[in-house]
C-alpha cells in the first residue's frame, strides 16, 4: 500500500446529513492531488452516521471509521481521530466545514519542502454555502511568515500584535504525539502551539485553506463550537498565552525580567480586552445586557472602557441591565404568576422591554394595582418606581423581598 500523505480527521456526532454533505464533497467537489484518507470518529451516535460512512466507502472513499462506545466528549473524539492518523501530515475538518483545496495543496507542499516544521497554520474563510460565497476571513497575513523551532518570544509577538488564532492547522503526525494535549484553563490553539514549537518550526500561510460555514444548505439545529468560543473563552485565552510563555520560560527560550514581564502582561491583557469586547458586543447583540455588562466592568477596570464596543454600549447598559435583573428576580421566584407596575409612566413600554429581555410568557403585567386575596399576593411580584411607595405594599402583606423599587435594582448598575 502507498504511504498516505494527509489523514483529514472528522470527529462527529448524531449530524449524519451533514456528516453526507461533508463526505459528499469528495467525491462531487475536491480533487486532492495526492494520497489521502478520511478518518472519522464517531461520539456512539444514535442516528445513522455509521450506513452514511459506509455509503461512501463502498463509493471508494478511503474511509476509516472509528466508533466510540460511549460519548466522550468533543475534545477526546477529536485527540481519537488525530491518534488514528495514518498519513503523514494531519488536518481537522468538521462534519458541517469545507475544505479549500486550492490552499490545501499549496500548504502540503510548502510543508514538503520545509522538512524542519512540525506545522503550519493559515487564516480561514468565513463561507455561506447557501450563497456559495465567502464573507469574510478570519484574521489576515500580509505573507507567509515561518518561525524557528524555540522562537517563542518572536512567535509570542506575532500572535498578540496581530490577534492571530492558530486553530487551523495542518500537523506532522509524528508532533502530534506530544504536541496535541488535553488542557482545561489554557486556551488549546495557544498550548498546543507551545509543544508543536518545541517540535520543530511552525509556519504561518496567507492562503487559507479551510472554509467554516456558518450557514449550512442542510440548516443549523445545533451552535457551532466556535461561536461558543468567542462568547465565553477569554479568561482561558489568558490562560492558554500564559501557557505558551511559561513553556519558552522552562526550555530556556523566553528571559524573563521584572521589565518584561510587566510589559508580556500587557500585551497579554490588551489581547484578552479586544476579545473581550467582541465578546461583549456578541452578548449584548443576544440581547443578554447582564453578561455584556459583566465584560464591561472588567475591560473598564483594565483600562478598556474607552474601547468603541464599550463606548457604544455605555449608555444602554444602566436601563437594559437594570430591567433585565428585574425580569430575571420575578422569573426566579418559583409560582409568581404576576408583577405590578406601580408609579410607571408607561406600563405598555416596560412590559415590552421585560418580554423582550426575557420575563416569562406565563407571567402576567398589571397596572394599576388590583385587589388581591391572600394567596394571590404570595404569588405577585411589585415594581415600585419610588422608594416611599413600597411601603403600601408591604402593609398589604406583599413579600418584602418582592416589592422592587427602581433604586434597587437600577443602584447595582455601575457604568
Amino acid at each position: 500500500m502507498d504511504p498516505v500523505k494527509l489523514s483529514i480527521c472528522i470527529p462527529t456526532y448524531n449530524w449524519a446529513r451533514f456528516l453526507e454533505n461533508a463526505l459528499g464533497r469528495f467525491v462531487e467537489l475536491y480533487r486532492i492531488p495526492f494520497s489521502f484518507e478520511v478518518v472519522i470518529s464517531d461520539n456512539a451516535s444514535t442516528d445513522d452516521t455509521r450506513d452514511v460512512v459506509e455509503t461512501f466507502a463502498a463509493k471508494g472513499l478511503p474511509i476509516r471509521y472509528f466508533r466510540n462506545l460511549e460519548n466522550r466528549g468533543v475534545d477526546a473524539n477529536l485527540a481519537s481521530a488525530f491518534r488514528h492518523a495514518a498519513g503523514e501530515y494531519a488536518v481537522y475538518l468538521a462534519d458541517d466545514d469545507m475544505l479549500a483545496i486550492d490552499g490545501l495543496t499549496e500548504a502540503i507542499a510548502y510543508l514538503d519542502r520545509n522538512r524542519e516544521l512540525s506545522a503550519c497554520f493559515a487564516p480561514w474563510f468565513v463561507h455561506n454555502e447557501i450563497e456559495g460565497r465567502d464573507t469574510d476571513l478570519f484574521y489576515q497575513i500580509d505573507a507567509d511568515v515561518k518561525f524557528d523551532k524555540d522562537q517563542f518570544e518572536r512567535l509570542f509577538a506575532f500572535i498578540v500584535e496581530r490577534h492571530i488564532f492558530p486553530e487551523i492547522g495542518i500537523y506532522r503526525t509524528a508532533a502530534l504525539r506530544v504536541a496535541w494535549l488535553p488542557r482545561h484553563f489554557a486556551y488549546w490553539a495557544f498550548s498546543n502551539l507551545a509543544h508543536f514549537l518545541e517540535s520543530g518550526g511552525v509556519a504561518f500561510l496567507k492562503k487559507p485553506f479551510y472554509r467554516q460555514v456558518v450557514q449550512s444548505k442542510i440548516g443549523r439545529d445545533r451552535p457551532q463550537a466556535g461561536h461558543d468560543e468567542l462568547l465565553t473563552a477569554w479568561d482561558r485565552y489568558r490562560g492558554g498565552l500564559e501557557y505558551f510563555l511559561h513553556v519558552g520560560v522552562k526550555r530556556g527560550a523566553v528571559r524573563m525580567t521584572p521589565d518584561r514581564r510587566a510589559a508580556q502582561d500587557t500585551s497579554i491583557k490588551q489581547f484578552t480586552c479586544m476579545r473581550m469586547a467582541v465578546a461583549m458586543r456578541m452578548w449584548a447583540a443576544k440581547k443578554d445586557y447582564v453578561k455584556a455588562y459583566e465584560i464591561y466592568t472588567r475591560m473598564a477596570l483594565a483600562g478598556f472602557e474607552h474601547h468603541p464596543v464599550a463606548r457604544q454600549l455605555k449608555d444602554p447598559l444602566p436601563l437594559m441591565v437594570a430591567v433585565q435583573t428585574l425580569a430575571w428576580q420575578i422569573n426566579a421566584a418559583a409560582e409568581v404568576n404576576r408583577v405590578i407596575l406601580h408609579g410607571v409612566d408607561s406600563p405598555p413600554s416596560l412590559e415590552g422591554l421585560l418580554r423582550e429581555l426575557g420575563l416569562r410568557q406565563d407571567v402576567a403585567v398589571v397596572a394599576p394595582a388590583p385587589e388581591l386575596g391572600p394567596q394571590e399576593i404570595a404569588r405577585s411580584a411589585v415594581f415600585v418606581v419610588a422608594e416611599s411607595d413600597r411601603q403600601q405594599f408591604l402593609a398589604q402583606g406583599y413579600s418584602p423581598n418582592l416589592v422592587f423599587c427602581e433604586s434597587d435594582i437600577v443602584g447595582n448598575v455601575v457604568v
